[in-house]
């Protein structure tokens, strides 16, 4: 059974189906589309036996990664609405995985943050990521796993700072 082919509503996810003249572009852009959908994801966890919800799992992730955020910070990183991150954090807080504060650089906004119990659940969706990565890798050699990260790595590094450029003065005009 193709997963990918039922949870995308029977369209395959291949490189092939974007039409860049890169095909590192193209297989990033597959690759992008498999890890970040949410229905992908969501079944992926509904069949480990993960009792949260691909959201939660997000949220969980970015509030371990980047420490205490306002809602509409929050909001920013998940791609969502304020009233759906609200709905999110109303589960997780009552679930006991998060904790809602007063934001101490300003009073009158709140900050969301992880419970201990939260903590161990995001350090759980961080454990779940390093298996389906394991999985993924599963039949490459250590030396290809290391050559590939390396250059992951370098290419993730170059990216950051090429992003950093174009939000200042956008995209250089193409090559002739």
């Amino acid at each position: 059974m193709d997963v990918t082919k039922e949870a995308k509503g029977s369209r395959s996810l291949s490189a092939n189906n974007f039409p860049y003249r890169s095909d590192l572009l193209a297989n990033l852009s597959a690759l992008i589309l498999l890890w970040d959908s949410p229905a992908i994801q969501g079944e992926i966890l509904a069949k480990s036996g993960e009792s949260i919800d691909q959201q939660s799992h997000q949220t969980l992730r970015h509030l371990l990664a980047w420490g205490p955020m306002r809602p509409t910070a929050l909001s920013e990183m998940l791609a969502t609405g304020a009233s759906h991150v609200s709905k999110i954090v109303r589960r997780l807080e009552t679930d006991g995985l998060v904790a809602r504060s007063m934001d101490p650089a300003d009073r009158r906004a709140t900050l969301i943050s992880l419970t201990e119990a939260g903590e161990a659940a995001a350090r759980g969706v961080y454990a779940l990521g390093d298996r389906m990565i394991s999985e993924v890798l599963e039949g490459w050699s250590a030396a290809d796993i290391d050559q590939y990260t390396t250059l992951t790595e370098r290419f993730v590094k170059d990216a950051i700072t090429s992003a950093d450029r174009m939000l200042e003065r956008g995209l250089l005009p193409p090559k002739s």
